[in-house]
């Protein structure tokens, strides 16, 4: 029988041999880094991380792409994912761990221990990654490449030579190049779509509104040759056109009547810029002018009430009324003209390039800086300064009403004579309300950090433009304090207070109703506030454009008119609105195709970059682009050749439709 002492060696003897079968076993099934990679860490990417982290799904959440070792390396939002050798320091390993509540990925499921620790083991390894030109590819940090500038929407828009297949069918340019890629696909156009339909279709499309029965009636029974084309005429000209064209525009500029966030205070005059868009597509105003109002009316058409309620367009902005962190307020302010900016006119995505290069597209991350730069001298102007002037005086008094040249004269005569016969009543309920004002001032004013505090309290004239932006910005909560006065005053001059607002009340009829005082924007001066990239040292970035495009800074040419602006948003406005910028008409066309179809051309009518997909029909996008360009950026002409078309008119029931689906 074997003693204890030979039972021990025994049972050491086999825990040795099975951690040397163990050892032998992980050796030979990773005996390389390839079999490691492709038999454990590529399927637990693919299931599991790919769908939000990768180019196959275009998809860079947190700017993170996992597809490639590069991608991997250059990380993400919070820095890289991996670093080679230490697991115990990689984010890829403390996200897929769970460890941090607010790094928890997947965010659906915590990986099983065996594919953390596959994981872990591969980067202690080394982190191996086979050659594969197609996703290990890394972009150059701020560099263009050749290929970058191959992609289809930063090409020169060409004029393409109309397709002559289409016979009889085809009534314009647009079914000539649809009936070519019906041949292409052996598909037969639809029949065209029955009168009652027709007439629903165009009016719902080009006013919201459905047509009465005496208006289908009409239609219907008109035999006339030209009953259509009148019908389209008379729509285009109707004044429900104007309104139904602006609800498109105004989704997109995310115009409100309100601030937004938990008080959403109401903004009484936002609707002059609404109406102002009404008014534009009515007038079928040139698309490149309807640009420049909106992004440099004030610099570009100063003596053009219409051009300075059109700046509106750069005060949809949210506002929270008590946000102590200015700067942060600011912040997202700048941020929100850059992105709506680019979205709209562009239709480019330049968030993802805030905090880097971006992914996927040829935007670097100063592209996003150099447009926000353009921005960087703007002051919000509205009825707050002729408020604040009147109450603390710090101000001078800014004439922003908006009117012609008798409104403002007749506006003028009725409110001297008001002043006149109320002089002493008002100056008898201004001494009442000093004290109080200047209290509610300064509770204001205390609420605020102390270097906002410190921007503030210094004369107008010693700010810098930041400076002034940020006290202005601060400034109007003092303003809400001074819309509620009455309960700021004291117990004992109330009753005598009111007293003297009734006997003021009574010369109402004499004053004249207030001329409209739009949201719009001015510059603070010819000096804009510097703009610098976070975390990249405090050098300034200049105004310019996407580098792909025009890699040199924008010319910036102070208004010739004399005002006191930067006239960097007059740059910006002329290069947008220029007939040879390859974006613009392109990216309009395709709203107003998705208008018409549900789909663009191009179906990310936002997304003209990698992320969205390629046009269906190139040619015809750019045939549609330079028809606008050359037709003065002519609105309701492209929507008249839209709807007039054979391709439009078809119906929605196709005979052969079994047979064409793909």
């Amino acid at each position: 029988m074997p003693n204890s002492s030979t039972k021990k060696l025994s049972t050491f003897a086999k825990w040795l041999l099975l951690c040397l079968i163990l050892t032998t076993y992980n050796s030979s099934v990773f005996a390389s880094d390839a079999e490691l990679f492709n038999t454990k860490i590529k399927p637990i990417l693919q299931q599991k991380c790919f769908s939000c982290h990768s180019h196959e799904f275009k998809k860079n959440k947190g700017g993170l792409v996992l597809d490639s070792l590069a991608g991997m390396l250059e990380g993400g939002d919070s820095g890289s994912a991996i670093i080679v050798g230490k697991p115990e320091k990689s984010k890829l390993v403390e996200a897929i761990s769970h460890t941090n509540p607010d790094l928890k990925m997947p965010p659906k499921g915590k990986l099983s221990d065996q594919e953390i620790s596959d994981l872990s083991a591969w980067i202690k390894k080394g982190a191996f990654w086979p050659a594969n030109p197609d996703n290990s590819a890394k972009r150059i940090p701020g560099k263009i490449t050749d290929e970058d500038r191959k992609w289809w929407a930063f090409q020169p828009v060409s004029k393409k030579t109309v397709p002559t297949t289409g016979g009889t069918w085809s009534k314009n340019g647009i079914d000539h190049f649809i009936f070519e890629k019906h041949s292409q696909n052996k598909l037969t156009p639809a029949p065209e779509a029955e009168k009652r339909i027709l007439v629903r279709r165009l009016y719902f499309d080009l006013t919201g509104l459905p047509p009465t029965p005496a208006e289908v009636d009409r239609f219907v029974n008109d035999q006339s040759l030209n009953a259509y084309d009148s019908m389209v005429d008379h729509l285009l000209n109707s004044q429900q056109y104007g309104e139904r064209s602006a609800r498109f525009w105004l989704d997109l500029v995310r115009y409100a009547k309100s601030d937004g966030y938990r008080l959403d205070e109401y903004r009484p005059q936002a609707w002059l810029y609404r109406d102002y868009v009404v008014k534009s597509f009515n007038a079928d105003k040139p698309y490149d002018l309807f640009i420049k109002e909106q992004i440099a009316g004030d610099e570009l058409f100063p003596d053009n009430p219409d051009a300075l309620i059109a700046t509106g367009y750069l005060r949809h902005w949210i506002y929270e009324y008590n946000q102590r962190d200015v700067r942060t307020q600011w912040n997202i302010i700048l941020d929100d003209l850059t992105d709506t900016t680019s979205d709209v006119f562009m239709g480019m995505g330049l968030q993802c390039a805030r905090c880097h290069d971006h992914k996927f597209d040829p935007i670097l991350q100063k592209d996003y800086f150099r447009l926000r730069a353009f921005f960087s001298g703007v002051l919000p102007l509205e009825d707050y300064f002729r408020l604040r002037a009147f109450f603390s005086g710090v101000l001078p008094l800014e004439n922003i009403d908006v009117g012609t040249t008798e409104e403002k004269v007749a506006y003028q005569t009725k409110l001297k004579a008001w002043e006149d016969k109320t002089e002493a009543l008002r100056k008898e309920i201004e001494a009442i309300e000093k004290p109080s004002i200047k209290k509610a001032e300064e509770g204001a004013i205390t609420r605020f950090p102390l270097d906002i505090q410190a921007m503030m309290r210094k004369k107008p004239s010693e700010r810098t433009t930041f400076e002034h932006q940020l006290a202005e910005l601060s400034y109007r909560q003092a303003l809400y304090e001074f819309q509620r006065i009455e309960t700021h005053i004291k117990k004992d001059e109330k009753e005598k207070y009111l007293a003297l607002k009734k006997q003021l009340s009574a010369f109402d009829n004499l004053k004249p109703t207030p001329l409209p005082r739009p949201l719009i924007v001015k510059d603070v001066g010819p000096i804009a506030a510097e703009i610098t990239i976070p975390k990249k040292g405090n050098t300034n970035i200049e105004p310019g454009f996407l580098t792909i495009l025009d890699d040199k800074p924008a010319l910036i040419n102070p208004p010739a008119n004399g005002l006191k602006s930067s006239g960097r948003r007059s740059a910006l406005a002329n290069w947008i609105a220029d007939k040879n910028n390859p974006l613009t008409s392109r990216v309009m066309v395709n709203r107003i195709w998705q208008q018409h179809f549900g789909k663009g051309l191009a179906s990310n009518a936002s997304d003209f970059g990698k992320l969205g997909d390629p046009p269906s029909h190139p040619e015809l996008l750019d045939w549609l682009a330079s028809y606008f360009t050359e037709n003065n950026f002519s609105i309701k002409k492209l929507h008249r050749l839209i709807v007039t078309s054979a391709t439009y008119r078809q119906s929605s029931n196709h005979p052969e439709l079994e047979a064409n689906r793909v």
